[in-house]
């Protein structure tokens, strides 16, 4: 009997974790945070919610990928099928590079794919690319973040 008992709640704890992870969604503010780098230009935050819902919905001509107009397999081709409980990598786990590429008259020319492996460059292609976009085809009165201080809050 008392083995019948253990097992059944064996049986109940797992369900309540598997059920736990179903309903898992992501945070509606998300920090962009990459651990083992420095951020030396200040904490970017957005809503992904407004950008996975709302902004996905309204301007769907212009992103037709839903979820994988951000989140991309490693050829930068859109992950299809995504939702808000899908369990994604951390841009990181690719472009393990802290910072930008080098830049300057002495800095390497790099090719894109090797610039995309700063973490940095991933994500301003990413984000700016995605924004200016949205700028270009939408001519909106309030232009999406495309500069340094429009996302990077100045560090108090």
């Amino acid at each position: 009997m008392r083995k019948k008992m253990a097992v059944a709640v064996m049986i109940a704890v797992a369900c309540l974790f598997f059920a736990g992870g179903i309903y898992a969604k992501v945070a509606d503010v998300v920090k962009v945070e990459n651990k083992g780098c420095q951020n030396t230009k200040g904490e970017i935050q957005f809503s992904h919610k407004k950008h996975s819902e709302e902004y996905a919905k309204q301007f769907a001509k212009l992103y037709p990928n839903g979820c994988g107009d951000c989140h991309h397999d490693d050829k930068g081709k859109p992950i299809a099928g995504l939702t808000a409980d899908s369990k994604v990598q951390k841009c990181f786990e690719c472009h393990k590079k802290c910072g930008e590429a080098p830049k300057g008259k002495d800095a390497p020319k790099l090719e894109k794919k090797a610039k995309l492996e700063f973490i940095a460059e991933a994500y301003h292609d990413n984000c700016q690319g995605c924004h200016r976009d949205y700028n270009k085809e939408f001519k909106p009165a309030k232009k999406a973040p495309v500069t340094c201080n429009d996302c990077h809050p100045k560090k108090s």
